[in-house]
């Protein structure tokens, strides 16, 4: 195996290929950077250019895209609080603050360092797994995805703060949002209304940019003040560098936790994010920053959105289970390349797999390091007066917004949801529970019924569902404990 490794990495780096995982790079820390766009949408640009290709350097292109998507989006998710992809809702909750702080170089360098040792640690996982995934992928069933599900679920309560009554109400909003369509496993559909925008469901980049995105550009131009409420930027990248190498452990954890549930096919990206968010606050001492600028709080979703990426690739390539749109498209493109997913590619094409492997770990690198020169100048965006950004943006935003479907509907819908999140974030109640309940409705309906059809009751007794079950009530007895201990140490 070590053999074909180190004749892959010549492979990888020949001068005739590197161009191509240079140009897939850049097309993915530019559809990062932009709000809205997804890695779907940088796939399906480069899509068409691999045909007549060779394997190595189609490979290289498309997966230098993928690798660094959720590293370029931490821009607008730290800058102006908008997520610039699924994998970058949680980086908000801390990120934006600490911008506001004038500490969005800080935050930047540390999201960019965790980002590339979480990419590194997804792609020696890949490694690992070529020969062990099959046998764990085959254990995950309907009853396990759907604990997992509720394992995501489980994040309303600890992103809820001190008013976890509303987290829950707010997580229930977003379950019956997400349930607006048809329905995963019966042929019904449910709250159209007879408008054929809803048939669909709700767009999740529309719900997202509305929440989180359309209030802070309001407040802005309301308060008549840029994004850091102070005149200079006070925290540089290497700061933040230095406060992912202290918190090196938290690093390491997010990424074992991206690289796991990437590796769980069906449950998506979307939510990687979130649930390592909510464990890196739930096992953190003196967590009662979390959310006001915590640079915590962005170091473990940061190093858990790249590593998903490597573990995502594992059902992927060997059995054709794409867990998300991206991946989806990816097996498109083996197609166009002469591959095909499954056992072949740890077999007769063992080394395309090797030179994937290596491509994830380059593209990590160079797009981390890129992103950090680039994170002093574009950091001073948080100094612009909001009557010259915030219209701009929101250019950015309703352009965004619609290309979800290019439909009217998403106009509506943004500035529908963007009017709620407002609203909640005046009267103080949390948003993040909304967007989970909304990302993790149709996959906790569709594995509930699955697994009610097939079992009955008995899937309540898979040792699957019951380790899952201790988990989440450890982390959630945990956190509580912990809050309880924080509070009788500083009563005040």
């Amino acid at each position: 195996m070590f053999e074909a490794a180190f004749e892959a990495l010549s492979i990888v780096l020949d001068p005739g290929r590197i161009p191509f995982m240079f140009l897939g790079i850049f097309v993915g820390l530019l559809i990062g950077l932009l709000p809205g766009l997804s890695g779907t949408v940088g796939m399906a640009i480069l899509l068409p250019f691999v045909y007549g290709m060779d394997p190595y350097t189609g490979m290289a292109m498309l997966i230098g895209m993928a690798a660094v998507l959720h590293t370029g989006d931490t821009f607008p998710s730290v800058l102006i609080g908008m997520p610039g992809s699924s994998g970058s809702q949680a980086t908000i909750m801390d990120g934006y603050p600490l911008a506001r702080q004038g500490q969005a170089g800080r935050a930047l360098g540390a999201a960019f360092f965790s980002s590339m040792i979480g990419g590194v640690f997804g792609g020696i996982v890949l490694f690992i797994s070529i020969p062990l995934a099959r046998p764990i992928v085959l254990a995950f069933g309907s009853p396990e995805l759907f604990m997992l599900s509720i394992l995501g679920l489980s994040m309303v309560g600890i992103l809820s703060g001190n008013t976890p009554i509303r987290g829950v109400l707010v997580g229930m909003i977003g379950l019956m949002l997400g349930s607006i369509g048809g329905a995963p496993a019966v042929a019904e559909y449910r709250y159209t209304f007879e408008w054929l925008y809803l048939f669909n469901g709700l767009p999740l980049a529309v719900v997202a940019l509305g929440l989180f995105a359309f209030p802070e550009m309001i407040e802005l131009l309301a308060k008549k003040q840029s994004i850091s409420k102070t005149a200079e930027l006070k925290g540089g990248w290497v700061h933040g560098i230095k406060d992912t190498i202290t918190h090196k452990w938290l690093v390491l954890k997010g990424a074992s936790i991206g690289a796991l549930i990437g590796f769980i096919p069906g449950l998506g990206g979307s939510v990687v994010d979130w649930i390592a968010y909510g464990i890196t606050k739930q096992t953190s001492k003196d967590n009662e920053n979390f959310g006001k600028g915590d640079i915590r709080g962005v170091i473990g979703p940061e190093g858990a959105n790249n590593a998903k990426e490597g573990g995502a690739l594992i059902p992927t390539l060997l059995f054709s289970i794409p867990g998300s749109g991206t991946t989806a498209i990816l097996l498109g493109g083996l197609s166009l390349l002469g591959l095909q997913a499954g056992p072949r590619m740890v077999n007769e094409d063992v080394s395309i797999t090797l030179s994937i492997v290596w491509t994830l770990v380059f593209a990590n690198i160079f797009g981390a390091a890129a992103c950090i020169l680039l994170s002093k100048y574009i950091a001073r965006l948080s100094l612009i007066p909001a009557t010259s950004l915030v219209p701009f943006l929101l250019v950015i935003l309703t352009v965004a917004s619609y290309q979800s479907s290019r439909h009217f509907g998403d106009l509506l819908l943004f500035i529908g949801i963007g009017l709620l999140g407002l609203v909640m974030k005046r009267l103080d109640w949390p948003r993040a529970p909304l967007l989970i309940g909304f990302v993790l409705s149709q996959a906790t309906e569709r594995y509930l019924w699955i697994s009610m059809e097939r079992f009955g009751f008995s899937w309540l007794l898979h040792p699957g569902v019951i380790v899952l079950a201790v988990i989440i009530v450890a982390l959630l007895a945990g956190g509580y404990i912990m809050k309880r201990s924080t509070e009788k140490a500083n009563p005040a």
